[in-house]
């Protein structure tokens, strides 16, 4: 029995998978109960009348490519979230197994293990440290019920890094009892290359990218999980057979072409210009009693008065993160980095 056999759900493993329709591209389809035309007034060419490619293989390919692993490491699905929410399902027994969270960070994590059923247990980034991560506190916590422990960086929505050889080291002290999920979605923000270069020597570590921040598609939802090629097999047993649109791969791959690779390159640049204006700017405001530093495009910052200043960035008509219901953030906002006239208005909203 494999490691990802004895940690999986083994109904599961067991489970017998949906046979979709057979995807024969060079053969007229006459076998999925689609209909033969496009939707009356619609692009002929749009093809949306026909179901998609089950993980289409060219994107899944380019995506391969763009975060540096093999093909069969790589599965794509509706955004970051769908693989959160289906590595719970697949890992966590209801009412028997645990998921292990670091707060403050992203609330999706929760939510999923509570939809599941499962437990959730935490160990709290360690403030005074700039969120940096407890790992003595972790693996303590940690109990033989845990399956799956949630690593953010950056982190949200403290926008920090958490360092590379402590995520190492958990993943290497967790290995055949957990998986350690490390998601990376504001990853192009930082100065650091991925994890997933580090998937052959850690069998127990998935890392989560997506084409939301960055690549700029979070309308799209296109999201991607790297591991193990046998987490990969498991976790395509129980994802909808057609998850990715059509419309979701037809703009994940014109955003995947060297092209508009390299113009999301200057763009990238131009963001972490205004960052790092932006950071500037805020820390000469008296109000802000507290800046931490950011690897993201956001920046989370501790007010005299949160709420007055929610209030005044919306009379600006620019809405920012009220971060107050995050452990040990009462009084800070999250402020995603905009263009140059936002957030100057924004400043000038607060000044």
């Amino acid at each position: 029995m494999s490691w990802v056999t004895a940690l999986a759900r083994p109904d599961i493993v067991a489970l017998k998978v949906y046979e979709h329709a057979a995807w024969r591209p060079q053969l007229e389809r006459l076998h999925a109960n689609e209909l033969p035309w496009s939707p009356a007034g619609g692009d002929p060419r749009s093809g949306v009348n026909r179901y998609p490619e089950p993980q289409p293989r060219a994107l899944i390919e380019r995506l391969a490519g763009l975060y540096g692993v093999a093909a069969d490491s790589v599965l794509v699905g509706r955004g970051s979230d769908e693989a959160i929410d289906l590595l719970c399902r697949a890992f966590c027994r209801a009412g028997q197994d645990a998921v292990l969270v670091c707060p403050p960070t992203f609330g999706m994590y929760s939510v999923s293990a509570r939809i599941q059923g499962a437990q959730v247990l935490t160990a709290p980034l360690c403030m005074e440290r700039g969120f940096a991560l407890d790992e003595p506190q972790l693996l303590e916590r940690c109990t033989r019920e845990t399956k799956l422990v949630f690593l953010c960086s950056p982190n949200n929505p403290t926008g920090n890094l958490l360092e590379e050889q402590a995520m190492v080291r958990v993943a290497r002290a967790l290995a055949g009892r957990a998986i350690v999920v490390v998601d990376e979605a504001y990853l192009e923000f930082a100065h650091r290359p991925s994890l997933a270069r580090r998937l052959g020597e850690l069998p127990n570590l998935a890392v989560l990218r997506t084409l939301s921040k960055a690549h700029g598609l979070a309308g799209a939802r296109c999201g991607t999980l790297l591991a193990d090629p046998e987490v990969i097999r498991l976790l395509r047993k129980i994802i909808p057979p057609y998850a990715i649109p059509k419309p979701t791969l037809d703009a994940a791959l014109s955003r995947l072409t060297p092209e508009a690779i390299a113009a999301g390159k200057e763009q990238l640049a131009a963001l972490l210009a205004e960052r790092a204006r932006l950071m500037k700017a805020l820390a000469g405001l008296p109000r802000i009693l507290r800046l931490w530093p950011s690897d993201s495009n956001f920046i989370l910052a501790e007010f005299d008065d949160a709420g007055a200043a929610l209030e005044q960035g919306c009379r600006a008509g620019l809405l920012v993160r009220d971060a107050r219901g995050y452990p040990g953030l009462g009084r800070a906002l999250r402020i995603t980095v905009g263009t140059a006239e936002q957030n100057s208005r924004l400043l000038e909203a607060w000044s």
